[in-house]
């Protein structure tokens, strides 16, 4: 029996008014009705002044704000990332700091790059009951969030984690926290031209949203500090060490670099400068006798020998930040601005540059 939509709003009401502020989904399965029909429904019951409704939730006028329902101690919080460890370890640190202060609770998940997963993560973190999330969706060099359309139809409050919605696209209305890479490599070529170096090599993965801003901003900085560039060396992802040809092949391309008179350079990331050290030695090359060198994201850069000058990217606070903005979204709703916070890498000074402790 097909139920007018006069009928079914009046159930909506009817259940909200019992019930108190609601998530959406959550109404749509108390009711037996297709999320897509109560999302319709309730948008013109608001337009109405029926019913107020935030990220996800809905209330009568009188009950108080839509997000009251999940602004509590006890919440849980969604976060998904492509990786449990290295530079994402760092970010769910900062966010575990925030929750544990906060009384929330966290659930992981993990979409791995390339395996086309983030939404279904998603929907199962939602379903587990989380009143937010933290999203790491994946993201190409090619395409940024293009085609990621289920970024628009999340029915809970969502910030986005070092990833941001291009103009138009479905996730552009999302709040996002990030770091600013193009500002951490604008830090790195500036020390190195304070050093006396008029050219600098940048050596980087093409792979990730952090590798795309770092070679994007090193064709900013070169520019605007009037630095020659030399040709991009292209660094293989580290787990896969026989791609592009490997380690020993960016060796022998900052070596023949080194030969022609480029005596600096920016490798991306940390863990790839690391293993460099060595392949340049046996290339006759020192750092930072012959090689004044940068790396980038500093989770290994200490430990090298030389200890290496880093950018450091603020990825604890990255994750702290997200999600002191996705409480501020509960309490506040739609009244809080979409936002996109931008914090700034940290230029750490060590020995490979031929300065530091």
């Amino acid at each position: 029996m097909t139920i007018s939509a006069q009928d079914r709003r009046r159930r909506i009401v009817a259940t909200v008014r019992e019930t108190g502020p609601i998530r959406v989904v959550q109404l749509a399965e108390r009711l037996g009705m297709p999320a897509v029909t109560v999302r319709r429904d309730i948008a013109a019951l608001a337009a109405e002044g029926v019913l107020e409704r935030t990220h996800g939730a809905v209330a009568l006028p009188d009950q108080g704000p839509p997000g009251s329902a999940v602004s509590a101690a006890g919440r849980t919080i969604g976060v998904l990332v492509p990786a449990a460890g290295q530079y994402f370890g760092e970010v769910v640190a900062g966010v575990r700091t925030v929750a544990e202060t906060a009384g929330a609770r966290l659930v992981l998940g993990i979409a791995p790059y390339g395996a086309d997963s983030g939404r279904t993560q998603a929907r199962r973190l939602v379903e587990s009951g989380a009143h937010g999330l933290l999203l790491v969706p994946d993201w190409s060099p090619d395409s940024g969030l293009a085609g990621e359309d289920w970024l628009g139809e999340l029915p809970v409050p969502t910030v986005l984690v070092e990833r941001r919605g291009d103009l138009g696209s479905a996730a552009a209305g999302l709040d996002s926290v990030c770091s600013d890479h193009r500002h951490g490599v604008y830090l790195a070529l500036r020390r190195l031209a304070g050093l006396g170096h008029g050219a600098v090599l940048l050596a980087a993965r093409s792979d990730t949203r952090t590798a795309y801003e770092v070679r994007a901003g090193y064709a900013e900085a070169v520019g605007r500090l009037g630095l020659t560039a030399p040709p991009v060396v292209d660094v293989p992802n580290e787990d896969n060490p026989a791609a592009a040809g490997g380690p020993e092949a960016v060796a022998d391309a900052i070596a023949r670099a080194a030969a022609s008179g480029v005596r600096a350079a920016l490798v991306h990331n940390d863990r790839d400068a690391l293993a460099l050290l060595p392949l340049l030695r046996d290339r006759g090359l020192t750092v930072p006798g012959d090689l004044a060198l940068i790396a980038y994201d500093d989770l290994y850069a200490s430990l090298a020998d030389p200890p290496l000058t880093a950018v450091a990217p603020p990825k604890q606070a990255v994750g702290a930040e997200a999600l002191r903005l996705l409480l501020r979204r509960f309490e506040a709703g739609d009244a809080l601005p979409v936002h996109r916070l931008d914090l700034l890498p940290a230029l750490i000074v060590r020995r490979s540059c031929g300065e530091g402790a």
